[in-house]
């Protein structure tokens, strides 16, 4: 498999999401350029595959793969059947600005190898635009990203780090420490706006709270499947 250069991989993994779907993919059609959308296949039961087939079929550089379930390992098989020679991983529920493959592009022109975007809840709600604020701080002054800021890395950064670790939870929390030392996270100016329907269900304060008590959890080495039972 030949690797493009200049050439943005973005990669979202589903799993019976009929009903983001066909947003995320109504977002990305604003996007030009040098890029192709691969969407990681996690054993959907609802009609997802079905919608993305239909939507995609006359789009070359869109493509559904199969993969095992997880999030991690979805990611990492996306990336694996990738040509790009950046990686940019986009969940399903998220909505990007136009001009955020630009934004990406001329960071790792300037050298960036592991970077995010800044993050808003579809939310009005002051809890919920606080939650933002605070998620962009942590990336500032901790050097941690999470998923639903829209995690790039340069590919082969990437898998010199190994991918994503096969784990059923904090994925991303991992890469961003794994990276923290050589590769710090850094924060380009464009928005990814994601849904606060977890927030909105379960209580803001309580969800909040509860990924903090979950983060602290594995920083402290506790049993991950113990922690993502928790978290579900």
């Amino acid at each position: 498999m030949s690797i493009k250069k200049d050439y943005i991989s973005i990669i979202i993994p589903v799993y019976n999401e009929e009903n983001n779907i066909g947003k995320i993919i109504d977002n990305l059609e604003k996007f030009t350029g040098d890029f192709e959308v691969i969407f990681s296949d996690g054993g959907c039961k609802d009609k997802t595959c079905q919608i993305i087939d239909e939507r995609i079929k006359d789009k070359p550089n869109y493509k559904l793969i199969k993969s095992e379930k997880g999030r991690a390992n979805q990611m990492n098989n996306g990336a694996k059947a990738s040509i790009g020679d950046t990686l940019f991983f986009l969940h399903c529920d998220s909505q990007v600005e136009s001009d955020i493959l630009e934004k990406i592009e001329a960071a790792v022109n300037r050298g960036v190898k592991f970077g995010c975007a800044k993050l808003r809840f579809d939310s009005r709600g002051i809890l919920m635009k606080i939650c933002g604020f605070m998620s962009n701080f942590r990336v500032k002054h901790r050097k941690i990203a999470f998923g639903d800021q829209g995690i790039f890395i340069y590919r082969n950064v990437f898998f010199e780090n190994g991918g994503y670790r096969s784990i059923p939870l904090m994925e991303d929390y991992q890469l961003s420490i794994d990276m923290k030392e050589k590769y710090p996270v850094e924060q380009i100016d464009s928005y990814i706006t994601t849904s606060g329907i977890r927030f909105e269900k379960n209580g803001k304060l309580k969800t909040m709270y509860r990924m903090q008590v979950l983060q602290k959890m594995y920083r402290d080495g506790e049993d991950i499947d113990k922690i993502a039972s928790m978290y579900k």
